[in-house]
């Protein structure tokens, strides 16, 4: 049996369903595999010195169960403590102090052969510490804006660095991301690359014409999903939709931009074509982007973000800016383009793909190899590698 403890500081809960679902799904599938037992560690930052309570996000978070099954995991969930303008820095070291009494009555119950971190900063850093006092070995997980962000902030580079170097393996969601990781300075040989995985079931074309006509759409449609914030890019979105009449644009996601887009879309008098969706359940993004001709997303960093898998899934070609693994999805004319972070050069992307539709099978078939299945075994013998391999602890 392979005892793996998850720890994320992405994980969905009752206040934010769709929070880290990738996480989620990916450790699902993890736990469902034969031999595989699994406990989730979802943290969570609040404000020092019980001001979360004060605020309706963190008091939602607050006044989660500490302990609960969901959707069939036991999952522990975990606040820690954070200070404005400092978390980035004591993060990691917070994290590590509130997780410490809670796994030293936990392994009791369950002594884990392996920690499996879910995003690099603060969990890898903080996963790398546990790991050392229980005699575990470490996977930590990058994603994009965990390096990208992090990586570039000067007081947490070197506990980056230090996590990397400190962890028995890693992994990457894309080949790109791998490259960067090595560039950020750490040890490429322990790096693997893990691809993402999209429920084939669930995300499939389906007809575009019914599906349009669920959002009360008619005509060409550009689809667009992830958090309302300045890295995906949503305003240059918008802007360009002024070039492209006839054309409209949904967008689902919720986040700290949705007054500023809200005011740009009716500055630019596109409320008849441009319409803020806000946080979709996963189960309707598959209609979603089956109704969608262009699925476009021009963010300035990435790792390999799942909206691009699963729109390539649905059929829909996507419009994407040339980060992280970018190039390791649109290889061929029928995924879509690759373009310039302009409201011009995403304007000029996607005319170029109305002008010129593959069919829906096609577009399908780019997303083909990415599957639950495939990055379920790809983890398990990653983690089952890590556990065979570790040092005898001590007794």
């Amino acid at each position: 049996m392979l005892r793996v403890l998850t720890l994320s500081t992405l994980y969905p809960d009752l206040s934010r369903p769709g929070f880290g679902a990738f996480v989620e799904r990916q450790t699902s599938r993890l736990a469902a595999h034969p031999g595989v037992e699994v406990k989730v560690v979802a943290a969570f930052a609040v404000p020092a010195l019980g001001l979360g309570r004060f605020h309706p996000l963190y008091r939602d978070l607050l006044m989660l169960p500490r302990r609960e099954r969901w959707n069939g995991l036991d999952v522990l969930r975990v606040p820690f403590p954070t200070l404005p303008k400092l978390g980035g820095r004591i993060n990691p070291w917070s994290l590590t102090n509130r997780l410490v009494p809670m796994l030293d009555r936990l392994r009791g119950e369950f002594p884990f052969d392996v920690i499996d971190a879910e995003f690099f900063y603060p969990d890898g850093p903080a996963a790398v510490a546990l790991g050392r006092r229980y005699g575990v070995p470490v996977s930590i997980k990058a994603r994009g804006s965990d390096i990208h962000l992090w990586g570039g902030v000067p007081a947490c580079r070197p506990k980056i660095v230090a996590a990397g170097q400190g962890a028995a393996g890693m992994l990457a969601v894309s080949a790109a991301l791998r490259e960067d990781m090595i560039a950020l300075g750490l040890p490429g040989e322990r790096i693997r690359v893990h691809h993402t995985g999209v429920d084939q079931a669930m995300f499939h074309p389906r007809d575009r014409t019914a599906a349009k006509a669920a959002f009360a759409v008619d005509g060409p449609l550009v689809v667009s999903a992830g958090n309302l914030i300045p890295l995906k890019g949503h305003a240059l979105l918008i802007e360009a939709m002024a070039a492209l009449p006839g054309v409209s644009l949904l967008i689902a996601g919720r986040g700290p931009e949705q007054p500023a887009l809200a005011a740009q879309i009716a500055a630019a008098g596109l409320e008849d074509r441009v319409r803020l969706l806000g946080a979709l359940p996963h189960d309707q993004l598959p209609g979603l982007f089956a109704a969608g001709d262009v699925m476009a997303l021009p963010s300035s960093s990435e790792g390999l973000a799942n909206v691009w898998v699963e729109a390539l899934a649905c059929g829909t070609p996507i419009v994407i800016t040339d980060v992280g693994g970018a190039r390791e999805l649109v290889d061929r004319p029928a995924a879509g383009r690759l373009v310039a972070r302009t409201p011009e050069g995403i304007a000029e992307g996607i005319r170029s793909v109305l002008a010129d539709p593959k069919p829906q099978a096609e577009v399908a078939e780019t997303a083909k190899r990415f599957t639950w299945e495939r990055n379920s075994e790809a983890l398990y013998e990653h983690l089952k590698g890590l556990a065979d391999n570790a040092p005898p602890r001590s007794p």
